[in-house]
């Protein structure tokens, strides 16, 4: 038996180190839509004594392209666990140090207003529940990998800090990041929440210097949501 492990990743330098990792091999087939990319290979499973198929799809930033991504995903292929992992802006406090690692529980979507309370549209304004971070914190000595707490979604990058002062006091948030509601949405809409989990590593502050600490610290984040991936996989 074969079991497939999907991954959801939005910008290239990452792809590349779980590309490497799993020595992953790019599909290219014209059904493909040609905003993403398809990387597939294997991973021996000791734990089920099996062999994994990888899937990794390179999304591209952003809530449209995680759910274009996360729909191909789930229309060709027979998922039986599907991670989102990227970085993600800290909106909490001190507590929580640059490359310390998230796997929320609760998802939320900022950036839709719409003043009706239709039970229709709770698709749109609810969050979104995953049962798989709740858990207590692992101190993994080079970082804390944290669980059950509140992650925001939006389509911008975060350098405000008044922003993060309004989106912690309204929304009770704690990282902020720009696909994962996306991704989860499309999942619940497959009836598949069981079998996702979102790894988001802290990258900044979310401040006026967000732009310059993101790229600087973004190889080490990567690296340490990877090493949490290798244990969720």
């Amino acid at each position: 038996m074969q079991l497939t492990k999907a991954i959801i990743t939005a910008m290239k330098q990452e792809a590349d180190l779980i590309i490497k990792k799993y020595n992953l091999k790019e599909v290219k087939e014209d059904k493909i839509p040609n905003t993403i990319k398809i990387f597939i290979g294997e991973r021996k499973n000791y734990d089920e004594d099996c062999t994994d198929k990888i899937v990794l799809v390179l999304a591209w930033i952003g809530k449209i392209q995680a759910a274009m991504a996360t729909t191909y995903l789930l229309e060709n292929y027979d998922i039986n666990k599907l991670i989102n992992i990227w970085i993600a802006w800290n909106l909490c406090n001190n507590d929580v140090k640059i490359w310390d690692v998230f796997i929320a529980n609760t998802f939320m979507q900022h950036d839709m207003y719409l003043p009706f309370e239709w039970e229709h549209l709770d698709y749109a304004k609810k969050p979104i529940f995953l049962d798989y971070a709740i858990w207590e914190n692992y101190d993994l000595q080079k970082f804390w990998l944290i669980l059950s707490w509140v992650c925001l979604t939006w389509d911008q990058f975060i350098d405000d800090e008044l922003k993060v002062k309004e989106h912690r006091e309204k929304f009770s948030a704690d990282i902020i990041e720009m696909e994962a509601f996306a991704i989860l949405s499309v999942a619940k809409a497959y009836d598949i929440l069981d079998k996702c989990v979102v790894i988001k590593a802290i990258s900044d502050w979310a401040d006026t210097n967000a732009k310059e600490a993101h790229m600087d610290n973004l190889e080490f984040a990567m690296e340490n949501s990877i090493s949490v991936l290798e244990l969720v996989i």
